[in-house]
């Protein structure tokens, strides 16, 4: 009776249930997310919820290890924290605490759009998301396109414009630092 539903509206009603849609809705939290860091793909979203829940667990694994372990434990422990406070994720080497509290934001302000407006090179996520969409952004020497990047502490002081951008050529000309060379170009 019913026909049958095409590739692309069965893409869209897969995680709907129309009978119980409260249920399968989706999370308020996860959507207020998305909206506020602008990820562009949930499966982004999801993966670094994921990866957050492995960090807590390992993190609550190494608080409960025994004393005769204790060595072993200060061992792991400086490495995960090293490794965290490298990409960024943590803002302190000191203890284990800040690793037990890691949430997927943390993943999510180390997107490189989030960096952008850190750094003051975009007014808002949106326009963020453009620029490096539209391929104006470059993380050291090579052009990033996806906005979903998650950038390292040493790598951070790399985010410039491109050099054929003409965001970067407005900068230039706002603060009079344009070379004639340039110009020519």
């Amino acid at each position: 009776m019913v026909r049958k539903l095409k590739y692309h509206e069965q893409k869209l009603l897969r995680r709907l249930d129309l009978v119980n849609w409260e249920v399968s809705g989706g999370n308020l939290a996860e959507v207020r997310a998305l909206r506020r860091y602008r990820v562009g793909r949930r499966e982004d979203y999801v993966q670094y919820k994921a990866l957050a829940r492995a960090v807590r667990a390992l993190a609550r694994r190494l608080r409960d290890l025994g004393p005769a372990s204790a060595a072993f434990r200060a061992r792991c422990a400086a490495a995960l924290l090293e490794k965290l406070y490298g990409l960024g994720l943590v803002n302190s080497r000191q203890s284990l605490a800040v690793c037990e509290s890691l949430s997927a934001a943390a993943f999510c302000r180390r997107r490189l759009p989030c960096l952008l407006v850190k750094l003051r090179m975009a007014q808002n996520l949106r326009h963020a998301v453009t620029f490096v969409e539209q391929g104006h952004v470059r993380v050291g020497p090579e052009v990033v396109t996806d906005p979903a990047l998650l950038v390292p502490r040493a790598v951070e002081d790399f985010i410039t414009w491109v050099d054929a951008s003409r965001l970067r050529q407005k900068v230039l000309d706002y603060n009079q630092e344009r070379d004639d060379f340039d110009l020519a170009a």
